[in-house]
């Protein structure tokens, strides 16, 4: 589903959204998915599985796809690039380079077994907080769906003492992120927004029917 003020704004900047949108369909299209029942990081439930391992692997496939990303975020005029390890990182790199800015990364830090929604935390090295400090960043993950990944790294960054001037993703998947960034101001930049089914432990329909969750990296 479209983020209508991304598909406005995109209006009237003429920016050629189809051509975006079946860009990120083809790269989309390589990504395996796996049906099922699943956690995601945010703790959100879904019955969509998408392995991204595999999205860099072919640079010149995902060059477009960067560089369409990197003119929507110069606006923005970041100074850094953020991405959490290991895809956001991949893409922060590309960014960086494309626009010729800094580049940093968080790590996820293991936390005790927590049932709730959004509890994972990630963080910048100690190095990495000292050089952040001042900048103007762009925090980016490949795909964001619920967000748990770049929401725990803006929390990260401003910690560090950076400002954060805008989150970007070449897809984003559902509403819960856009909303989330929506309320605190923090612009969002996306080749493309679709539809995906997410919902909160207490209303997943497939818990309701006692479907257990799986393992995604388990073999079938």
């Amino acid at each position: 589903m479209a983020h209508h003020g991304e598909v406005a704004r995109a209006a009237r900047q003429g920016r050629p959204r189809l051509h975006l949108e079946a860009m990120t369909s083809d790269l989309l299209a390589a990504v395996p998915s796996r049906d099922g029942h699943f956690r995601l990081e945010s703790g959100y439930h879904t019955n969509t599985w998408l392995t991204l391992d595999g999205l860099f692997i072919d640079q010149a496939a995902i060059r477009p796809a960067v560089a369409a990303l990197a003119d929507r975020l110069r606006a923005h005029e970041p100074t850094a690039i953020c991405g959490p390890f290991v895809g956001g990182a991949f893409l922060a790199q590309l960014l960086a380079a494309q626009l010729q800015a800094r580049f940093f990364y968080t790590q996820p830090v293991a936390a005790a077994a927590n049932s709730g929604l959004f509890t994972a935390r990630y963080e910048l090295t100690p190095d990495l907080r000292r050089w952040i400090a001042g900048e103007r960043v762009a925090v980016v993950d490949e795909v964001i769906s619920a967000g748990s990944s770049v929401r725990a790294t803006v929390v990260a960054v401003e910690a560090a003492g950076a400002s954060i001037v805008a989150v970007a993703a070449l897809v984003v998947l559902g509403d819960a992120a856009l909303t989330h960034f929506a309320s605190a101001r923090i612009p969002v930049e996306t080749l493309d927004a679709r539809p995906f089914p997410m919902w909160t432990p207490d209303a997943c329909p497939l818990c309701a029917s006692r479907i257990d969750l799986e393992d995604p990296t388990s073999a079938r």
